[in-house]
């Protein structure tokens, strides 16, 4: 089975920089999970306890 271009870069890396990507795999700087946008409810519920209910009457 032949080598994939990928795999002969990380080799041919490996090989003149001592560098070895393959360590890096699955590492992140920053949080990784889901983030949602809240709903048009949702901020209007906090714009609620925000100013403490007083547009609640309005």
């Amino acid at each position: 089975m032949s080598k994939s271009e990928a795999k002969k870069k990380r080799i041919k890396l490996l090989r003149q920089q001592g560098k070895d990507v393959t360590e890096q795999r699955g590492t992140a700087d920053f949080s990784t999970h889901v983030r949602l946008t809240k709903t048009k409810k949702e901020v209007m519920e906090k714009n609620l306890r925000k100013h403490k209910n007083r547009y609640e009457d309005a």
